[in-house]
């Protein structure tokens, strides 16, 4: 059986650097800068609903949880930034990176409500994705969510992520067992996915996004 031949090290971990897209740019997080506008944006919706923290009585508690958050080790945070208006819109995160696997985690995603089911999230997910595979070759990208969560869940689904089922009692969050939804994304499958996410974002009429990851995942399944 032939063997594929991977680095004895491992690969590299990600580097908060800036990542500049079309509709929006991720900042590395600078909470000192980004808090309050962060937490303004998030004071409206129900954005902490299935999130671990949240939602903060003021910025100084969302500082707080922030530092908390990125001072973890597995931990890459973002500040998303609207390119149109320079408004700090949300944040994102890379998280359980384990670079001797070449695994990384999408998570921690969150947006201001008048952001959300925009073109800014997919960049934002798009950016990072296309970070981890095509310049660090990570094998495997995850998104999990609370069972519960059917946008998230739906949202995994759009991006090209293949849902792996559920990992009953998984975590306690906020005092309430969570079964957790588990997906993923394989090295082999970006390069069809990361196409179909540029025709939607970059190209005018094109199909919606879940038509094309499937139309694309058809058309390999083909091959």
């Amino acid at each position: 059986m032939p063997t594929t031949s991977f680095p004895s090290h491992g690969w590299p971990g990600p580097s908060g650097h800036t990542l500049a897209g079309q509709f929006i740019t991720l900042k590395p997080l600078n909470i000192e800068t980004d808090v309050e506008d962060l937490f303004a944006a998030s004071a409206a919706g129900d954005i902490w609903r299935y999130m671990p923290a949240g939602p903060f009585a003021d910025a100084a508690a969302m500082a707080d949880w922030l530092r908390q958050w990125q001072g973890q080790p597995d931990v890459v945070a973002f500040t998303v930034v609207d390119n149109a208006s320079a408004r700090r819109m949300g944040s994102i995160s890379l998280m359980r990176i384990t670079p001797k696997h070449g695994v990384a985690e999408l998570g921690c995603i969150w947006y201001a409500p008048d952001f959300q089911r925009t073109k800014a999230n997919t960049e934002a997910n798009y950016l990072l994705i296309r970070h981890c595979f095509q310049d660090l070759g990570y094998r495997r990208m995850e998104w999990k969510c609370d069972s519960r969560n059917e946008r998230s869940r739906a949202a995994a689904l759009r991006l090209g992520f293949r849902f792996e089922g559920i990992f009953h009692q998984h975590m306690v969050i906020k005092g309430e067992n969570r079964d957790t939804a588990w997906f993923a994304m394989l090295d082999h499958d970006w390069l069809r996915i990361g196409a179909a996410m540029e025709r939607w974002l970059y190209e005018e009429g094109a199909p919606s996004l879940r038509e094309l990851t499937a139309e694309s995942a058809e058309a390999h399944a083909q091959c």
